[in-house]
């Protein structure tokens, strides 16, 4: 496991979609910290990912469980991936240990049960409203939105590229490393205020979900990559 490694704490890590990048994270050899609201469930999810790792014969691996705040402190870069009902007070709670570290936001504002209709905030985004409610000390990076929870799961390779999206390019080019690091190709989609588009894609690919009865995710084309 290299030292020179971010450590990566995913809050709300607990979920389907959080639960399925520590396990991507942790393979490609990450520090990975699993927080949530309560100790115990962090502690659940990270035996349930311990044992996915025996399985594979996977020795040499570090996943720990911690409350969100003690996650946030530790961690050089935060993965929020919590319920849009949720993002506000997660972040205003972890806030006063992110200033300097990069924060991934996945957040996608869906308003239940429409779930399959874009309703984006009157921000613009959940990213936009990340990156308000942190400030410049704060580089909001939102990415993963796209990306279905299953095939991250399931463990086999991933066909599935994401678009990130901040106002740093030097943050965006962090999180790129993660993207490649979870197996897949990450693109540079521009500042924080394109995060509207790629969030609405969310509620179009769960449509089409439905439609067609799959796990739809996005590939980009012509890039010659």
């Amino acid at each position: 496991m290299s030292e020179s490694l971010p450590i990566i704490a995913i809050l709300g890590g607990t979920g389907d979609l959080g639960t399925g990048l520590a396990r991507r994270w942790t393979e490609a050899g990450y520090r990975v910290i699993i927080g949530s609201r309560t100790q115990e469930k962090a502690i659940e999810a990270v035996n349930n990912l311990t044992a996915v790792m025996n399985e594979r014969s996977i020795a040499d691996f570090s996943v720990e469980a911690m409350e969100n705040f003690e996650a946030t402190k530790i961690a050089d870069i935060v993965t929020l991936t919590v319920p849009f009902s949720h993002q506000q007070s997660v972040l205003e709670f972890i806030k006063p240990v992110l200033q300097g570290k990069i924060l991934i936001d996945v957040t996608v504002p869906l308003v239940p049960p429409k779930v399959a209709r874009v309703q984006l905030p009157v921000e613009g985004s959940a990213g936009q409203i990340a990156q308000n409610i942190l400030g410049e000390g704060i580089r909001v990076v939102s990415a993963f939105q796209n990306v279905p929870a299953a095939h991250l799961q399931d463990g086999n390779e991933l066909n599935c590229d994401v678009l990130v999206c901040g106002d740093s390019k030097e943050a965006r080019s962090e999180v790129i490393k993660l993207v490649q690091g979870a197996g897949m190709r990450g693109f540079h989609a521009g500042s924080i205020a394109n995060a509207a588009a790629v969030e609405a894609m969310t509620s179009v690919l769960i449509f089409v979900n439905k439609q067609y009865k799959c796990h739809a995710g996005i590939s980009i084309t012509g890039t010659g990559e």
